[in-house]
C-alpha cells in the first residue's frame, strides 16, 4: 500500500497514541497488518535471536474478551491512588493534561474489543514462563523496538494505534484464551484501526535539558 508523504522526523515525532479517534467502524485488511509486521520484524534484537512472536486478534468474541479485560483493568487504573492525573494534582498545567488523557483512557477501555486488530507483541523465553531476575532490559529490548516499529509503520500506512499495557493485569487470562504456551509472555496490546479526522502533530515535552545528563548526573 502507498504510504504517507511523511518525513522521517515527521514519522517519529507524529505517531501518536489514538484512543477516541480510532475508527471502530472500518475494517483493516489482514495483508495492511502484515505488511507492517513485515517492517516491524527489521527492528533489532538482541544478538539477533529475533525470539519476538506476534498475536494478531481479529475473531470478534476474542477481541471482546479481551476487551473486557482491559476494561477492568482501565476502571482498576483510573481508580487508583497512583493514577496519571493524581501523581501531577501539585502542577496544574500537567494535571489538566492528564485528566484529559485519562478520560481519553476511559473512553478506549470501554471500547478496546470494538477495534478491528488487537497486536500482542510477546517474547519468547528460553524455558518456562518465568521471567528473569534482575534487569530484563536485554529481554524487552528485543522486542519493544520491533513493537515501536509496527506502530511508525502503521502510522505510515494511515492507521491509528496506540501503546497499552493494562491488560498485563489479567496476562495469563489473556494467554489462556489465546492459547500461549507458558515460555510465551505478552509486551503489549496495541489496537489498531483508521483513524479519523485529520493528522496529527507533535505533543508537548519537558525541554531536553531537563533530562538530559551529559558524562554523569
Amino acid at each position: 500500500m502507498p504510504t504517507l508523504p511523511l518525513s522521517p522526523d515527521e514519522l517519529l515525532t507524529t505517531t501518536r497514541t489514538v484512543r477516541r479517534r480510532l475508527d471502530l467502524t472500518r475494517p483493516v485488511p489482514m495483508e495492511l497488518v502484515r505488511e507492517c509486521l513485515e517492517i516491524a520484524l527489521q527492528a533489532p534484537s538482541g544478538s539477533n535471536r529475533q525470539n519476538w512472536q506476534w498475536i494478531v486478534v481479529t475473531d470478534p468474541a476474542k477481541r471482546d474478551l479481551i476487551g473486557r479485560m482491559y476494561q477492568r483493568a482501565v476502571h482498576g487504573y483510573l481508580g487508583g491512588e497512583g493514577s496519571a492525573a493524581q501523581l501531577f494534582a501539585d502542577d496544574p498545567a500537567r494535571s489538566a493534561v492528564q485528566r484529559r488523557v485519562a478520560e481519553s483512557v476511559a473512553w478506549l477501555g470501554d471500547r478496546m474489543g470494538q477495534v478491528p486488530v488487537l497486536v500482542i507483541p510477546c517474547i519468547q523465553l528460553d524455558s518456562g514462563g518465568e521471567l528473569p531476575a534482575g534487569n530484563q532490559a536485554g529481554l524487552w529490548g528485543s522486542v519493544l523496538p520491533a513493537a515501536w516499529s509496527y506502530m511508525l509503520a502503521a502510522r505510515a500506512r494511515g492507521l491509528g494505534t496506540a501503546w497499552t499495557t493494562l491488560h498485563l493485569v489479567y496476562e495469563a487470562e489473556a494467554a489462556e484464551l489465546l492459547g500461549l504456551p507458558e515460555n510465551v509472555r505478552q509486551g503489549a496490546l496495541i489496537p489498531t484501526a483508521y483513524h479519523i479526522g485529520e493528522s496529527f502533530r507533535s505533543a508537548e515535552r519537558q525541554p531536553l535539558d531537563e533530562v538530559l545528563h551529559i558524562d554523569g548526573w
